[in-house]
Order: structure tokens, then C-alpha cells, then sequence
């Protein structure tokens, strides 16, 4: 007959798992509000994802104490997983252990003591760390601050009750490990120094501590934000594959769509859902956010809490009034996400406002540090959709903008019928009209700053010359081009944008073209990840990787010595958004006499210019400008020329220059410009 011992822990047990699973099914019933997303093709990918990822904790370890300290902590408990299943087991069975290892026995009992050492180590360590020294990522007070200092002494609390535990089982003469516990034997001297009957009370003592612990450690984890420990494997795995920063394309034809974009939770899917469980709360989004460094209100970090605390308080009452979908059951007075219970609250202004929204330029910053796989950029967007399809609530300068894309197909108040005016005199032909030859013509996709922005066309004119010199055969649309459409599509404006990228697709099919090639990485990232959704595919290619193919093939050669220091200011959208880093700092390296110099934040932790998002076309009126604290980091380097591969790149860093070198010594080239003063019969820009 089982003891009371045994009884007592069936009944615990079975009691925690019950409750644990209640909780876990009730969060997991809360994603079918959610719409939905396809997420699981490509499985060998995601695997790998979740590998390296998830538990390499790649992107922890870019930040090497905190990922060292969190790889241990994450590490010591899987392995200890196996000392929390002997605990299990010895409370149905008394004396069990794994011992029917055999000869692997030993070598598990030593990797649990160090693995447990080295746990409490890292746990001493991040105590310490968040309380004398605080990362300025980390919340310094309130529950997130408590939440993190609870998890850390419990986890603290379950290893030290192991040891406990295993010193009293020696002590009692029950261990087969052999010695191999080294930490646990010098404790048992301890309980064999106390009367003999203490020995299994000791045991008891320590067990039953150790399993409490564990269990009330797991029925936490679904309150906590902690929840991460148990989500952030799967969210990993649903990540959205390929380029990360692809915008999904909204069916406006959809007769049966209450609003399009995102006003509360249900317009979410249940993967952006998912991400909220999944936020860990450690800030780093937020610390690499262009717009948070420079005072405005936007916190990535915040706007994925604040999905999840909305989820929580609205789903419930919609899982049982039978409502999954926005639309049904809602009334007019309580809002178009609202439930009649909420008061008209919704995700949308009543947990995240307008100018958090506004304020991010879509970098992709904030992704690309996330060790979890968040989505925020496409969250943001969404909201912006609703803001603007559905209540035409926008910054008002956008007004003009919008207005200059249906009537000009351009930003800025252009007349369309001047978008070729800067290849005057240069003899460059348009692909209507002009037959090709039997090599294939690629096309130039000039976009809209390198047709009419006074300092752009220059680097239109210089990327021009290079193709010319190089003996490339290609083409522009001349009118026949308009805007892309990404300043509308990251604004929000999603039904402008796509009718500008339909027509486009249109032409450019008509033409045959097979090739692309642009100096705009926002054109560049829209023309290439998003176009093909409606039926433009394209090979496309930014004018950096083009350039460095004509140098390293020998049709461009640089023989002109530019004595130079020269700093590479990294577009977030052939950067982050596209993976181009090693080409355009290969292509001015290349330039005989050039010093490259790197500014701190580079490469996949660039700082933003501060004009993607379509915030080029909006004024920045809260905190520090955020390209002047990009300026400020390239002029610490006292360089002579500041490169940039984007027009709004050179537009941003350029004004910054403006602003913080008043004797104008250092000049913003875009890469064509450096690298046509060094051939030859280069003719500058005029």
C-alpha cells in the first residue's frame, strides 16, 4: 500500500499539473481571437531557428555578459531537468534515481553540481548587477522589477534545496553516484554531524522544499512575464522567415472586412498575439530604438506588453459570448474594437497612442535585437493601417504627401512630367521607344529623390556615368516610373500604396524587365520582398553590390587616389532589412587612399537616420533630432566624407552636419560619388 508520503505527493503533483494546464490552455485559448497567419512552412528553417536561436541564444549573446549569464541560467535548468525527474520519481518510488544509467551516471551527477554551482553563480551575478548597476534597458522599479527579482531567488531557492537535498541523500548513505557530487559531498559532513534520526528528516525537509519550489516556480510562469521560459521556443519556431521586414499586403477587396489594420487585439494574429506572451521585458528593443534614444515616447517593449495586457483583459469576455472575430456583437457606442464591457477602451488609444506610433521609423532595430523573434515593426504598421485607412487620422504633414503621391506620383510636389529632366544631355535611353539590343538592358530604377532632390540627382547622374563607362547597356521608365510606393505602405496608407505598385508592376511587365537596379534602399527593399505579392518579380539589385560587381569584375577601375578618412553610415534598409553591409564598405575600400573608419553603432546595430517610416516626411518636434545623434557619432571621428547608400540617408546626415559642424569641413558622399572621383575618366557630379 502506498505511504502517506507517497499519497501526499500524488495528490500535489497531480494538483500543480492540473492547474498548470488549466492556465497554460487558457492563454493558448486566447490566440484563436487572433487572425490567421501561416506559419508553418519551411519546418527544417525554423528548426534551425529554434537552434540557434532559441537555445544558442545567438542573439542574447550579442550582448556577452547578460548572454552568458542567461545562457547559464537557461542551460543549467534543462540539464537539471533530469535532478528535478529523480526528485519526481523518488516521490512515487522512495530511493529512485537514474542509476539505471549505468557508467553515465556518475558523469550526469557531476554535470548537475556544476551546472547548479555555476546557476547560482550567474543568479548572484544578475542580482547584483540589476540592483548596484542597473542596465538603463531594465525597468529600476515597480512589478517587472519584482517579477525578475522574485524568478531570480526562486531559481536561486530550487538549486540550493537540490543541494540540500542530494548532502542529506549522501548523508543518509543513498547516493550511487559515487562520489561524483562534488559540491553536495562536503554537505553531508553537516547532517552526519547532527543526531543520526536527523539524517531523514533533513532528506524530507529538503525534498519536499525542492518540489514545492519546482512546482510553484511552473504555476507562476503563466502570471509572470517569465511565461517566456515556456513560449519563446514556439515563437521561434513561427517567426516569419526570409526578410524580416516583408509588409503583408492587406485584401482591399475584401467585401466581408469590418476595417482593415489593426484597432485592438482580435485584428492581431495569433502569431503577433504570441509575441506578446512571449516578451521577456528585457528592454532591448527599446535601447536600440532610434526614436526612444532621442526622447520620444516610442518603446517597442511597451507596445508588445501593452498587446498582451489588452489580450488578457479582452478575450476572456469574448470567448464567452462566442465572439473570435472584430465585428460581431459590437456596438456603436463602443467603439469599432471595443467590447460593451470595456468602457469603449481599445488597443488602439486606450493602451497605445498616436504619437508612439508616429514616432517609429521602421528601422528594424528593434527585431533585429529581440533574442525572442518579436515582430514589432509589423504590429506598428498595422495600427498605422487602422489609423489611416479607417479614421484618416495621420501627422498632418502626411496630408500633402499623400495627396503629392495620388496627383504627382511622387512625395514632393514635382510635376510628374520633369521626373527625367536630370538625364539632360547624358544620352540615356528610355525603355519605351528604344529597341534592345541582343544583350538584356537592365533598368534603372532612378525613385523619386534621384529624379528630383537637388543633391540626389547629382548621385543619379554619378551612378549613371559609372554604367556608362563601364559599357552597361540599361534603361530608365523616364514618366513611365512613379514612386514605389513604400512612403505610403509604411505609413499606413496601404490602399495608395498598392495602386501605385500595381501600376508599376504593370508597366515594368509590359517591358519584359527582368533586372533592376536602384540607388534607393527604399525602393530597392519594396521593388525586391514586396512586389512580387502582386505579380512583380524581379531580379533587383542596389547600386552598392552593382557598383562593387563592376570593380571586382574590372570594368570600373579606380586608379585616382582619394586620400581620405571616410565613415559608412549603414541604411537600415538594405542593411537590417536586406543584409548588405560587406558590399558597399568593399566598394569604397576600393578607392585607392581611403581610410574606412567605423562608427561604434555599424552594421546590424546601425543608427538610424531617422528618416524611414515615411518620418522623412514628417517634422520632428519631441526630444533630439534623430539624425543629429547620428551626426554626432560620425563627427566623433573626425572624418573628412560621411558615405551613405540611400537619398534619405544623405538628406538626414547632411542637414545633421548643417546643424553640428559650423565650419561645413566634412562632406556626406553617396558611394557613387566616391567612387567616380576615383576613376579616371570619371566626370564628377555636376
Amino acid at each position: 500500500m502506498p505511504s502517506l508520503h507517497t499519497i501526499a505527493f500524488i495528490v500535489v503533483f497531480a494538483g500543480s499539473l492540473a492547474f498548470f494546464t488549466f492556465n497554460i490552455l487558457r492563454l493558448a485559448g486566447y490566440l484563436r481571437i487572433g487572425k490567421a497567419d501561416a506559419r508553418t512552412d519551411k519546418p527544417g528553417e525554423r528548426i534551425r531557428n529554434v537552434l540557434t536561436v532559441a537555445f544558442g541564444q545567438t542573439k542574447l549573446l550579442r550582448e556577452p555578459l547578460a548572454g552568458i549569464l542567461h545562457f547559464l541560467i537557461f542551460w543549467g535548468f534543462v540539464i537539471l531537468l533530469s535532478a528535478i525527474i529523480e526528485t519526481i520519481g523518488e516521490g512515487i518510488v522512495p530511493g529512485f534515481s537514474l542509476r539505471f544509467l549505468g557508467p553515465l551516471y556518475p558523469p550526469l551527477a557531476v554535470a548537475q553540481e556544476l551546472i547548479g554551482l555555476l546557476s547560482v553563480l550567474s543568479v548572484a551575478v544578475s542580482l547584483v548587477r540589476r540592483y548596484v548597476r542597473p542596465p538603463a534597458r531594465l525597468d529600476v522599479e515597480g512589478h517587472s522589477r519584482f517579477d525578475a527579482t522574485l524568478i531570480l531567488l526562486w531559481i536561486l531557492a530550487i538549486i540550493l534545496s537540490m543541494f540540500g537535498q542530494n548532502g542529506s541523500n549522501i548523508a543518509r548513505g543513498a547516493d550511487l553516484a559515487n562520489g561524483a557530487r562534488f559540491v553536495s559531498l562536503p554537505l553531508a559532513a553537516f547532517f552526519d554531524a547532527g543526531p543520526s534520526g536527523n539524517v531523514a528528516g533533513w532528506f524530507a525537509f529538503f525534498w519536499w522544499t525542492h518540489i514545492l519550489l519546482v512546482l510553484g516556480f511552473l504555476n507562476y510562469l503563466p502570471f509572470s512575464k517569465h511565461l517566456h521560459i515556456l513560449s519563446s521556443v514556439p515563437n521561434v519556431f513561427f517567426a516569419k522567415l526570409g526578410r524580416r521586414g516583408t509588409l503583408k499586403t492587406l485584401n482591399l477587396a475584401d467585401e466581408s472586412a469590418v476595417r482593415f489594420g489593426v484597432a485592438d487585439v482580435e485584428d492581431l494574429s495569433w502569431k503577433q498575439l504570441l509575441d506578446g506572451y512571449t516578451c521577456t521585458e528585457c528592454g532591448r528593443c527599446t535601447a536600440v530604438c532610434p526614436a526612444a534614444a532621442t526622447g520620444k515616447l516610442l518603446s517597442p517593449k511597451k507596445i508588445i506588453v501593452d498587446i498582451r495586457k489588452r489580450l488578457v483583459e479582452k478575450a476572456p469576455g469574448m470567448l464567452a459570448s462566442g465572439r473570435k472575430t472584430a465585428g460581431a456583437v459590437e456596438t456603436a457606442t463602443a467603439g469599432a474594437g471595443a467590447t460593451p464591457t470595456d468602457g469603449g477602451r481599445q488597443l488602439v488609444d486606450g493602451y497605445i497612442t498616436e504619437e508612439e506610433l508616429w514616432a517609429c521609423t521602421t528601422c528594424m532595430a528593434c527585431v533585429q535585437e529581440c533574442p525572442v523573434q518579436i515582430e514589432h515593426v509589423d504590429a506598428i504598421v498595422d495600427m498605422r493601417r487602422y489609423l489611416v485607412l479607417n479614421e484618416s487620422r495621420f501627422p498632418k504633414e502626411m496630408q500633402a504627401t499623400f495627396q503629392n503621391l495620388e496627383r504627382n506620383f511622387t512625395p514632393w510636389a514635382f510635376s510628374h512630367s520633369a521626373r527625367a529632366d536630370w538625364a539632360e544631355g547624358m544620352n540615356i535611353p528610355r525603355m519605351a521607344g528604344t529597341p534592345p539590343s541582343n544583350t538584356e538592358r537592365i533598368l534603372f530604377w532612378v525613385g523619386c529623390a534621384g529624379a528630383y532632390d537637388a543633391r540626389y540627382t547629382k548621385v543619379t547622374r554619378a551612378f549613371a556615368r559609372l554604367m556608362q563607362i563601364a559599357g552597361i547597356e540599361f534603361a530608365i521608365l523616364g514618366t513611365e516610373e512613379k514612386c514605389t510606393g513604400d512612403p505610403a505602405r509604411r505609413a499606413g496608407n496601404e490602399y495608395l500604396a498598392q495602386m501605385l505598385m500595381a501600376e508599376n508592376v504593370q508597366v515594368l511587365n509590359g517591358h519584359g524587365v527582368k533586372k533592376i537596379v536602384t540607388t534607393c534602399p527604399h525602393c530597392f527593399n519594396i521593388l525586391l520582398n514586396e512586389y512580387p505579392q502582386l505579380g512583380g518579380r524581379y531580379e533587383v539589385v542596389h547600386h552598392s553590390d552593382f557598383l562593387l560587381g563592376l570593380i571586382d569584375s574590372g570594368k570600373l577601375k579606380l586608379t585616382v587616389e582619394q586620400r581620405a578618412k571616410v565613415t559608412y553610415h549603414d541604411s537600415c534598409y538594405i542593411g537590417r532589412y536586406n543584409q548588405l553591409y560587406d558590399e558597399p564598405r568593399r566598394a569604397i575600400s576600393s578607392v585607392p587612399g581611403v581610410e574606412l573608419v567605423e562608427m561604434p553603432r555599424n552594421r546590424d546595430r546601425g543608427f538610424c537616420c531617422g528618416a524611414g517610416g515615411a518620418r522623412m516626411f514628417m517634422e520632428e518636434t519631441t526630444g533630439k533630432r534623430v539624425n543629429v545623434e547620428r551626426t554626432e557619432e560620425a563627427l566623433r571621428l573626425k572624418p573628412d566624407v560621411i558615405g551613405t547608400a540611400c537619398p534619405f540617408c544623405m538628406t538626414m546626415m547632411t542637414d545633421g552636419v548643417k546643424d553640428r559642424d559650423a565650419s561645413a569641413t566634412v562632406i556626406v558622399k553617396d558611394i557613387a560619388e566616391i567612387i567616380l572621383e576615383a576613376v579616371a575618366d570619371g566626370v564628377p557630379a555636376a
